[in-house]
């Protein structure tokens, strides 16, 4: 019987092992099964700049209850006294193929949306007020495919962004220093709205920075095209940072063969090209920090209905064509991507380092702030 029961065993460790080499090398073709619409694109109803003028078509603004930005770990607080408008644009939260943009009334889509809010954008509560768009985002799956249907499911969440930030514009007024941050698709949406409303326009001085976080920028083809410069030294103003992490051994190929197969925003290739890196533990430009710098990582409990500030947090250094090395691999409750890729955590693995750099970036051209909340 023991015998039996090993030879059962080993054919089912072939099997397990045929099974996950066949993973590995069809797993794009597997996750475009699953997540990617069978459907063509259909589009919807364009959402006028009016509509964002009412509070059910945000996340988070100041005058609405129950704002997932304002979220804060133990021994902080929002700031009192906040000088500066926050323009925050969510991350896919929406993984349904039954669509190729999420309807605004999905209910997982926007739970997970505000989870996102309370992780990253209450990084800036201190500074600022944070204002957060609901928008039909593209679905998950259109950034598996090359579809023409995907570049249009994008181009339509773009224009629901750009509905919400014209608004966002009207309501903080013509003076107010203005930071603009996102992650993942809304780093993508960001760096539009970088080309179209900020480039060239009178608003670029009011910017504070734009954090283009999760989200490759080429230093070359792209960064040329958004209107700000990179930002090189921590008490730079009116710059952007963008920063991928990944833990060690880091595998970024399924980032960057997509990256080297695209072209940049000013008609040249992105292959082989560099990105932008900023260290936001430093907040300069290719830098390197050690953990002790780190003051502190946002660990979520298992709900993702709150998290703890780890301090010391991880390490971080710039490596490479330009992504950001978190060093040995940390547990922070799953959602890590293939190939040790940290995207979820982009900005809870810096969140105090964030918070203390836009507030450093503030001063640097705006002067004195009210004296930090909490730490």
């Amino acid at each position: 019987m023991a015998r039996k029961f090993l030879y059962a065993v080993i054919i089912l460790i072939v099997l397990f092992t045929i099974g996950a080499g066949l993973l590995y090398y069809f797993q794009k073709e597997l996750m475009k099964l699953a997540l990617v619409p069978g459907e063509s694109f259909a589009g919807g109803p364009a959402t006028p700049a009016q509509r964002y003028k009412n509070a059910d078509m945000w996340f988070a603004r100041p005058d609405i209850p129950g704002n997932p930005a304002l979220w804060t770990p133990a021994n902080f607080k929002p700031g009192d006294k906040r000088p500066a408008a926050v323009f925050f644009i969510h991350p896919t939260s929406y993984i349904d193929r039954a669509h190729w943009n999420a309807p605004l009334d999905d209910p997982r889509a926007n739970q997970y949306a505000r989870v996102f809010l309370k992780g990253q954008a209450s990084a800036f509560n201190e500074i600022g007020d944070v204002w957060a768009p609901r928008y039909r985002q593209a679905t998950f799956g259109a950034f598996l495919t090359s579809q023409a249907d995907a570049e249009k499911a994008l181009d339509f969440a773009y224009r629901d962004v750009l509905a919400a930030f014209d608004e966002f514009l009207a309501e903080v007024g013509p003076d107010r220093p203005i930071v603009l941050a996102g992650h993942s698709q809304g780093a993508l949406h960001l760096e539009r709205l970088l080309r179209e409303r900020v480039a060239g326009k009178p608003l670029a001085n009011r910017i504070v920075a734009a954090y283009v976080v999760g989200w490759p920028i080429s230093k070359t083809a792209d960064l040329p095209v958004l209107g700000l410069p990179e930002c090189t030294a921590a008490d730079q103003a009116g710059c952007i940072l963008s920063w991928q992490s990944y833990a060690e051994p880091a595998d970024p190929s399924q980032v960057l063969d997509v990256y080297d197969a695209t072209t940049g925003f000013d008609g040249q290739p992105r292959k082989d090209t560099a990105m932008v890196c900023t260290n936001p533990i430093t907040g300069t430009a290719n830098g390197t920090a050690e953990a002790k710098d780190n003051l502190g990582t946002l660990v979520p409990t298992k709900a993702l209905d709150t998290a703890m500030l780890a301090i010391p947090g991880v390490p971080a250094a710039c490596t490479g064509r330009g992504l950001l090395s978190i060093g040995t691999p940390i547990d922070l409750g799953g959602y890590v991507l293939p190939g040790n890729n940290y995207h979820v955590f982009d900005y809870s693995l810096f969140w105090a380092n964030v918070r203390r750099d836009v507030m450093r970036r503030y001063q640097a051209k705006w002067g004195a702030t009210p004296a930090p909340a909490g730490k």
